[in-house]
């Protein structure tokens, strides 16, 4: 141990245990609990956003796309596209069900990333041009499926923390 750690124990304790442990203040048991909080809220929405997105737009926009892609029975898995999206969101944001909706909604990003986003690149940022001061962007790669997988992977194998409703199934 170094003599600042030394000192800094011998005059404020375990206030700052976080820095002789060489670990910062988020490795303490009580915050990092909440951890799959912030996990839980970015996923649910953003899967739930792209959801109300195909929604908004109508189905049958959507379906177009996946009949032009060369997907097979594209209503059928248009309908189960969204239904993912808007189910498995809700249950990832009230952190139900987490290890079960999980695989379909990893389907989903797979085949994004595969027939969508995979002829782009990794970064999910195409700086085009500026023009009249506003960026113009080109179509994003594969880099936020690969996060949302990983956002994926932390609440199935960390589980879903507190405030979730599986921990209230649990209980009962």
């Amino acid at each position: 141990m170094n003599q600042l750690t030394q000192s800094l124990e011998r005059e404020g304790g375990s206030r700052f245990v976080f820095l002789s442990k060489g670990r910062g203040f988020l490795a303490r048991r009580s915050v990092a609990v909440w951890t799959p909080i912030p996990l839980r809220l970015i996923v649910g929405y953003g899967f739930m956003e792209h959801g109300f997105a195909k929604l908004s737009r109508g189905p049958e926009a959507f379906v177009a796309i996946l009949h032009t892609m060369g997907v097979p029975a594209p209503l059928l898995m248009a309908w189960l596209t969204i239904l993912t999206e808007l189910i498995g969101g809700l249950a990832v944001l009230l952190g139900a069900f987490v290890p079960l909706v999980s695989l379909p909604m990893a389907a989903v990003l797979f085949v994004a990333m595969l027939t969508v986003h995979l002829p782009y690149g990794f970064s999910s940022i195409k700086l085009l041009s500026v023009t009249d001061g506003r960026a113009q962007f080109g179509p994003p790669g594969y880099e936020l499926d690969l996060l949302y997988l990983a956002c994926l992977a932390a609440l199935v194998f960390g589980g879903s923390g507190p405030m979730a409703m599986d921990n209230y199934l649990r209980k009962k």
